[in-house]
Order: structure tokens, then sequence, then C-alpha cells
């Protein structure tokens, strides 16, 4: 690529305008009768052509070959990813834990290492989601893919993620995320090697920030830490395999060049990282636990309005310093699903073990869940001072629907066929005389 991956641009959804070559941005028009360079014009747009402007998702992009040229897609089958409506087994209401994925002993790369966990809701009418993880452990080589169902959030646990696309070069690490937009293609590099992580694909409206409520203008995530690449491109002649996903299935094309020749771009439909511990934690400094919203760093809304297509939550190090108050997360059953994922350290609801870095857990709508029964008898009897948890960072996907499980979720080794153990040590502490 002709730019440094770690050139990055501030602002979340801020209108942004990047050349690799001066002067292949048009002054003055976004489609003049000629580009400089011989550059061709093509619109990239995530939102309807008439939504409101505040709303409205488009980027002009510069580029050496139009994204038309092409040969025909033809149908590629994967073993281990899955789309709507995931209605293959039943879902039984109970808790759902699942080990680490090994990273595979063959080389694979971020496209074969996907395997599909659970979902809900319908790609083809742009509602619901699916729950993703990854091993990998070679980069993809002259391969490159591109998802029309939805946008990817990529949340890595083990290793550095760089991906290169077409409107530039964009790096995460454990600890930080990638959002890919519906439709713009990437290859995927590995720095350091063996790779593992999470992805939520994500068929609804695109993931915005938080409304912030009573909170007012602070806290939460802030719009100038997110970071857009600048523009970079490849120039190559050469045979290349571009992979789609379009419609809930999986399509292959050969091109005669690379997909990744976008010279210059503006706009504010781009791909976008987060470091996660520039999150700015909210949490209860006199009793009892807020609702854990107050995590929530983006949100893909539906309607009515508050029961959101899929939240995305962190919990990340912070201070406990409620008084009279069970710390640890207290049990409940939600109206909304919960899928958890742990990147580094221990969840201070699971300190019984079980859920190591790189685990995924799923408690659906309705179904009870809560602190192992290691951390409820420890949280009953420790001296409530001020604590800091610290080293530690684990997310949720939070959904209104719920959230299916694939065949082979359920059958993988990975499975925690003994999860509900967790709770099965609880004593009853009920005395009728207080």
């Amino acid at each position: 690529m002709s730019k440094s991956a770690l050139s990055y641009m501030s602002g979340f959804g801020n209108e942004f305008a990047t050349e690799a070559l001066k002067g292949a941005l048009p002054e003055g028009r976004n489609s003049p009768q000629k580009v400089n360079y011989g550059l061709y014009t093509e619109q990239l747009t995530g939102s309807a052509f008439t939504t409101p402007r505040a709303q409205n998702l488009r980027s002009w992009l510069y580029r050496i070959r139009p994204s038309v040229v092409h040969e025909p897609y033809q149908p590629l089958k994967h073993k281990a990813v899955s789309s709507s409506p995931f209605d293959e087994v039943p879902t039984p209401p109970n808790q759902m834990r699942w080990s680490p994925l090994a990273i595979p002993s063959k080389p694979t790369d971020l496209i074969d290492g996907i395997v599909t966990l659970a979902g809900n809701g319908d790609s083809h009418s742009w509602s619901g989601l699916a729950i993703h993880i990854y091993a990998a452990n070679t980069s993809m080589d002259k391969r490159y893919f591109y998802n029309a169902d939805g946008e990817m959030l990529f949340v890595p646990q083990q290793g550095r993620l760089k991906l290169a696309t077409e409107l530039g070069i964009i790096e995460a690490a454990p600890g930080e995320i990638i959002v890919i937009p519906r439709g713009i293609k990437f290859t995927a590099h590995l720095p350091d090697g063996p790779s593992r992580g999470y992805i939520c694909e994500n068929y609804g409206a695109p993931f915005v920030l938080p409304d912030l409520g009573p909170l007012g203008a602070n806290g939460l995530a802030s719009p100038r830490d997110f970071l857009y690449p600048i523009a970079a491109y490849e120039d190559l002649d050469e045979s290349c395999t571009v992979v789609a996903k379009f419609s809930g299935q999986l399509w292959q094309s050969t091109y005669g060049h690379s997909p990744l020749n976008v010279v210059a771009w503006h706009g504010n439909y781009a791909p976008y990282k987060y470091d996660l511990t520039k999150f700015n934690t909210i949490n209860t400094v006199s009793f009892d636990h807020p609702d854990p919203s107050i995590f929530t760093v983006l949100t893909s809304p539906s309607h009515p309005a508050g029961t959101a297509n899929v939240d995305f939550a962190i919990f990340p190090p912070r201070w406990m310093v409620a008084m009279d108050t069970f710390r640890p997360p207290w049990f409940h059953r939600n109206v909304m699903s919960e899928f958890m994922g742990l990147i580094y350290g221990v969840y201070d609801a699971k300190e019984g073990g079980g859920f190591a870095p790189g685990s995924a857990s799923l408690h659906n709508c309705m179904s009870g869940h809560g602190p192992d029964t290691a951390t409820v008898e420890k949280a009953r009897e420790t001296e409530l001072k001020p604590v800091y948890i610290d080293k530690t960072m684990a997310f949720m996907f939070e959904s209104r629907y719920i959230l299916r499980a694939t065949r082979q979720a359920l059958e993988a080794k990975e499975w925690q066929s003994d999860y509900h153990k967790s709770w099965s040590a609880l004593p009853k502490l009920f005395k009728k005389a207080p």
C-alpha cells in the first residue's frame, strides 16, 4: 500500500478528505468530467439517498479502476460461516458458554477461520445480527473480502489485526476495535502471527454513539477518539480473489487487479477504530448499580426506541465504591439477550473459572444468569472498601433478538456442557427469622 498503516484522522462520523497523491481529489466538484491521474469516480453510499442529512452516509472514491471490473461471482462453500435465519436447530433457553477457539494447525486466514456461534433477524431486510469468532494463523494473500449483508465490528483478543481497506490501512491490537462498514472491501494481515477474536455482523442500522441523556455533554466514548485511515492504494495488476457475503451466502470472483485501488476519497462512510481504554467509565458513588447500559460504546438503534438491534458494551478497569451493596452483577433475567466475551484479565462475575480470555457466553431472553458461586461467596463476605478492578476487559453484544445458536456452536468441542454447574453449589440461606 502507498501510505503508512498508522496515520489516522479523528472524529466519529466526520466528513473527511484524504489523498495519497497530491491533486487526486477534485476541487469544487464531486464528479468532474476528468479526474487527475486518469482516475475513475465512484460513489459509495451507506444509507438511502434521501436519508436526512444528519444521518446520510456516503463517500466519493477516486480509483484506478471502478468496482464493476471483475468476473461473475460464483458460490463459495464455507464449513463454518452461517447466516440468517438461523433455524437449523432449536435454541435451548439454557445458559451457554464456550471455551476459547483453538488456533488452527493448518494455514488458515481470517475468512477461513471464522466460526458462527449465533444470530437472528434477517439480513435481507436489514435487521438483526450474527456473532462469529475467528481464529487464524496466516495473512490473506491476494484475497479480499466484503460484506453486503452488514457492517462488521472486530474485537481482537489475541494478536494484532491489520486490515488494508479500500479507504486506507487500519490496525487494532487486543483492547481496540475496528468497524468495517457494509460493502467496503479489505484484506487481513496478522502482524503477530496466530490471532483470535470476535466479530459482530450487524445487519441493522449502522453503529452510532449512544445518546448521553442526563449524563450531559461528556462521558462514555468521545467522538475525538475514533480514528479513520488516510488514503492508501494498491496498484497491482495481478489475479486476485474477492469473496463477498451477499444475501446470506458466500460468493467468490476473480479480479485482474487489486480492489484496494482508491487513490483519494472524501466523505463520512469509512472504516474506523477505537481504543477501549479511552472509554470514560461511569459508575455509582453511593449504593446499588446503574444498569449496564452505562457501559455502551456503540449502538445500532431500532424501533421502538431503546430496544437496540445490538449494543456494544464493555466492562473495563474501574473503581468499585458502592456501600451496603452486593458489588458484582446481580442475578438477572432480561428481555434483551446478552453475548459476552473476554479480551484479557478476569471478569469480576466469573471468579470461579471457566471464562478465560477468548471464551464466550450467551444468556438469552429471560434466561436467568449472574455471578458464579465463588464470586457470590466472596462478595457477600468481603469488606466494602474502595477497590480498583484492574487489568481486565470484557465486552457484551446485547440485542433485542433471541440469539439462536448454530448447530456447530452447540456441537463444538469448546461447548461447556457443564456450565450450569457454576451455580449448583449456591446454598439455601433462607431463614424465617431475621
